[in-house]
């Protein structure tokens, strides 16, 4: 195949991925049955989350890459920003607190405990194909060390609100500047070298030679923001669709805002790393995104939440937090800390993966409480939650983790020397 034809060919894929996302999200307009919107709505979903990959992938020339991975995460979860925009400003009016917490910690339970594991094994799967041997572990650039480093103190900010026990809108002015601060220090990091376009399949091939032109680079943002408004669109739609058919299956509504709405919010970033580590090249990108999709939520997320709230209720109100909401909290943070603890050594190993992958299939086993001493005798009744066990065997595998590698652990360096490429 000659590179005009090449050129042709990657068009036509560019162009029936646009069309297929923008006429898919017509299921914004119109009403459709249930299982018909759903189906129009995956469409939808994985053409844009297409768009954006490949045109992140392009931008990662003119921008850094970390800069535009973020960007792509940040579209990502438009969706998952409008579901917990409804829960906060519903709580506004009603009073009723029950779900505020529930989307946001399952959200970044999800996309730590299971969508790093699921980097790793699809990467495994074809690096055992092209290779003929198993993947060791996934290795970060160390450039990298900057979203480690800041997934690591947002998530940290949930151990203020423990203390606290409130959301209020001074944390919201934290995290938010917290979150501007991250997006500046990706933009000031070193773009990728030239040489690294021949890697690029074909689509995002074409994008990266087009974005040396401003015309090209325009059209790049084009994608990036027809793949953020098709998120937008289907949110919605989707969701209600699937929310009748959970509903008609019996999941209860505390169980669907935590688990079945993140998951499906949470969709786009899941195509977008099946899609990049196939290439397995492209498997540190992959990882990538999910650590700033999870960044985006400690932040810019949690953020919007007492906004909305406080916007619905018609004046400022913190948030109060009950023994519930403080539990849920601490397992996604201690999930967290265990995932910045792997990271940490720049490698996230199978060891690592399986950990994680086994932990987080383990709070879905038993939720009561569990007795940690006899029910007879001076400590009768003594017990705590499953998800407090667990929370707290994350903590102690993530010290284990970190003095295991201690030796291997460069991080203050490496990011002295991330912030000496810095623009």
């Amino acid at each position: 195949m000659t590179p005009d034809q090449r050129r042709r060919v990657a068009a036509l894929m560019i162009g029936l991925a646009a069309l297929s996302a923008a006429t898919s999200a017509a299921v914004h307009l119109a009403t459709f049955p249930a299982g018909l919107a759903a189906a129009l709505c995956f469409t939808a979903v994985i053409a844009a989350a297409l768009l954006i990959s490949w045109g992140a992938e392009a931008a990662q020339f003119f921008m850094s890459q970390g800069l535009a991975v973020a960007l792509i995460a940040l579209l990502q979860v438009v969706p998952e920003f409008m579901v917990e925009a409804v829960i906060a400003w519903q709580a506004g009016k009603t009073g009723n607190l029950d779900l505020v917490f529930a989307n946001a910690s399952g959200s970044n339970r999800l996309l730590t405990g299971f969508g790093w594991p699921l980097i790793f094994f699809v990467t495994d799967f074809y690096h055992r194909r092209k290779h003929g041997r198993p993947l060791e572990a996934i290795a970060l650039r160390g450039e990298h060390v900057v979203e480690v480093l800041a997934l690591l103190l947002a998530s940290s900010w949930y151990l203020v609100l423990i203390w606290k026990g409130t959301l209020s809108l001074l944390d919201a002015a934290v995290l938010g500047g917290g979150f501007a601060l991250y997006l500046w220090i990706l933009n000031r990091l070193p773009c990728e070298d030239e040489e690294e376009k021949d890697d690029l399949i074909a689509p995002p091939r074409l994008l990266a030679e087009a974005g040396e032109r401003r015309a090209g680079r325009l059209a790049i943002y084009g994608l990036f923001l027809l793949g953020g408004a098709v998120m937008w669109a289907v949110a919605e739609p989707f969701l209600g669709a699937m929310k009748d058919v959970a509903v008609a299956v019996g999941v209860s509504e505390f169980a669907f805002v935590q688990w079945v709405a993140p998951f499906l919010t949470e969709f786009p970033e899941k195509v977008t790393a099946v899609y990049w580590s196939r290439t397995v090249r492209l498997a540190p990108m992959a990882l990538l995104n999910m650590v700033s999709s999870t960044v985006n939520q400690f932040t810019a997320l949690v953020a919007m939440i007492p906004i909305a709230y406080a916007v619905s209720a018609g004046h400022a109100r913190a948030i109060p937090m009950d023994p519930l909401h403080k539990t849920e909290v601490f397992l996604s943070f201690a999930t967290t800390l265990y995932g910045v603890a792997c990271l940490l050594k720049m490698r996230f190993t199978r060891v690592n993966a399986y950990v994680m992958l086994a932990l987080f299939l383990l709070q879905f086993f038993y939720k009561g409480p569990i007795d940690v001493l006899p029910r007879t005798g001076a400590f009768s009744g003594t017990a705590v939650s499953s998800h407090t066990l667990v929370a707290w065997a994350y903590v102690f595998l993530s010290v284990a983790e970190v003095a295991r590698h201690g030796k291997q652990l460069r991080v203050f360096q490496t990011l002295r020397e991330t912030l000496a490429t810095m623009r």
